[in-house]
């Protein structure tokens, strides 16, 4: 018997090996909708409905400043140890609701969790790389009680010949995979490069033409004081430029997600339940200021600032100008070192008079900073015109940058474009500009402990999480995690757990993440011992903050089902590298 027919009978289903890219019933129902709050203009767009359509473009836009084990129980094809394995977790689950003093039920709370795919899960031919280990792999994380998949949709791929010419391909069979496996779905809208950020082990593009323009004119990329051009994303100085074959940046973005919602609208709000928009490198709301590509920059420098082309440098110019301060308009920072140094090592951001901390620091780095919210409005308010009553959340990602955090200047977050000091909070100002659209703030580097990390840059990734979590909460906008690296220990685990329930004070017991996505699929997570721990994990999060169960107890009763489909497990590794 092959992969498929083995795990289809082991849950009493045969798995489909051949996917249509019709519309397919779905077994996951939607649980949320986004808040969605009408924006001051509308962008129009006609999109195709084809799989490879023909270009549609729009005018450039006017610039402006539970895991159900139960069906597992008592079928036929299955071993007694396998049944009676899922027979005890479907019983653990289906205790849903606990009896609180006087006599009221309360429904526990926990937190989904999806797993983000494989970075290469689309081939640059559009179609599904290692199809049967795909299909294989999302049957067993469905088995094991996770949520939901997240995966890239690279604009490198899907628009890669031509504007206006959008190829789903790969896209359509994976999404019908998940569908068919009751797995929901959160679709990354990524409009930067793959390659050359931590963990990228593929290199995808920009589209060609995008490239093209990007050649033509170099300061459509951001750039850095000595002149290095960066191409991961187009620099967001140009926002509402026509640069782009007759488009600004954000219409092309903003024409993307239209086709993509025309495309797949058969499955949007019960398959397709959150559409992450990508903002920068990494698909991160933030700037290239710490790439690793050729060398440029190791953990723990201060990265640099990303401000000197053309565009950028213009509007520094008219805002200083505006401010009667002309002479601070002319160029940014030349004295915050380089992208290793370390904030003591420059005058600009050294703790005791520091460039930083004075009135230019201020001007310049609210200037920055602004930029960046701006730029993150700008796709948001696109992004929920979008996606209007379609049942989606739409969310957003910032980077979890943790070293330096002890310092007074918190040099990395603001190269970055974070304002934040130990004066200042500059997550408050993002949170509440995601909290105006009804966004949710997905954070990462949850699975870090503050005593992990190298103490002589003095990083803090439990205060950052700590500091975001209160942010979110003033702004009462939901928050969401994934881990910044991939990890498959318990102590990662555990820390996972204890920062996703924001146990942080006394006054957020009411409130957890509203979901947590593990980076990443792929041979590691179905080695035995990871297999084991990981389901273990998913149990664990789904019981919630009030789960009192300890990790030993957990892994015992993992431990059955586990072992029941070890080999099948196994074999999606293996397949999985091929």
């Amino acid at each position: 018997m092959n992969l498929g027919h083995q795990i289809g009978t082991l849950s009493g289903n045969q798995i489909p090996t051949d996917f249509s890219t019709g519309e397919q019933p779905s077994s996951a129902t939607a649980s949320t909708s986004a808040v969605w709050r009408a924006p001051s203009g509308n962008l129009r767009s006609n999109s195709p409905q084809e799989t490879v359509s023909p270009p549609m473009l729009t005018p450039p836009l006017t610039p402006r400043s539970a895991g159900d084990w139960s069906h597992l129980i008592n079928l036929p094809t299955l071993r007694p140890d396998l049944s009676a394995a899922c027979q005890a977790y479907a019983t653990e689950e289906a205790g849903t609701a606990e009896w609180k003093e006087g006599g009221r039920k309360e429904e526990k709370k926990e937190v989904p969790v999806f797993v983000m795919m494989p970075l290469d899960s689309v081939s640059n031919g559009n179609t599904v790389n290692r199809k049967k280990a795909m299909n294989a792999s999302l049957h067993a994380l469905k088995s094991a009680g996770v949520e939901g998949i997240m995966i890239d949709v690279w604009w490198g791929l899907v628009e890669r010949e031509a504007p206006g010419c959008y190829n789903w391909g790969g896209y359509t069979e994976i999404l019908d995979m998940a569908n068919k496996h009751g797995l929901r779905v959160q679709a990354v809208m990524s409009f930067h490069q793959c390659g050359g950020n931590v963990g990228d082990s593929c290199t995808i593009p920009l589209p060609k033409w995008v490239r093209e323009e990007m050649e033509k004119d170099p300061d459509l990329a951001y750039t850095d004081q000595w002149g290095r051009r960066n191409y991961e994303y187009v620099s967001l100085g140009c926002d509402s430029l026509p640069v782009l074959k007759g488009r600004s940046p954000v219409q092309c973005y903003a024409d993307f997600m239209r086709a993509f919602k025309d495309h797949f609208k058969h499955l949007l709000g019960h398959t397709v339940m959150e559409i992450q928009v990508g903002m920068g490198p990494a698909g991160e709301l933030r700037y290239p200021s710490y790439p690793e590509e050729n060398g440029t920059w190791k953990f723990p420098g201060i990265g640099a600032f990303q401000c000197y082309d053309k565009y950028m440098l213009n509007s520094l110019k008219a805002v200083a100008e505006a401010a009667g301060k002309p002479e601070w308009g002319g160029t940014g920072p030349t004295d915050a070192g380089h992208y290793n140094s370390w904030p003591e090592d420059t005058p600009f951001f050294k703790k005791d008079g520091g460039g930083w901390n004075s009135h230019y620091g201020e001007f310049f780095l609210s200037w920055y900073s602004r930029m960046l919210i701006e730029h993150g409005e700008q796709i948001l308010l696109s992004a929920t015109s979008v996606f209007k009553d379609t049942g989606v959340k739409i969310s957003v990602k910032v980077a979890g940058i943790h070293w330096h955090y002890g310092t007074r200047s918190h040099a990395p977050e603001l190269t970055a474009g974070y304002y934040n000091t130990r004066f200042r909070d500059g997550y408050l100002a993002i949170a509440q500009m995601l909290a105006r659209y009804g966004a949710v703030f997905n954070f990462t580097c949850l699975e870090m402990r503050d005593h992990e990390q190298p103490q002589d840059a003095l990083c803090a990734p439990e205060k950052l999480v700590r500091q975001v979590a209160l942010a979110t909460k003033e702004a009462q906008v939901a928050l969401a995690g994934e881990n910044a690296l991939p990890r498959h220990d318990e102590s990662a685990h555990e820390q996972i757990l204890q920062a996703s329930s924001l146990n942080i004070d006394g006054s957020m017991h009411e409130r957890e993440m509203c979901a947590f996505t593990y980076l990443r699929m792929n041979p590691s997570l179905f080695q035995p011992d990871n297999w084991r721990r990981f389901v273990a994990f998913v149990k664990k999060m789904k019981e919630g903050k009030d789960g009192r169960r300890c990790w030993e107890q957990v892994e015992r009763e993992a431990e059955y089902f586990v072992n029941a489909t070890k080999p099948f497990v196994q074999e999606a590794a293996l397949a999985l590298l091929h």
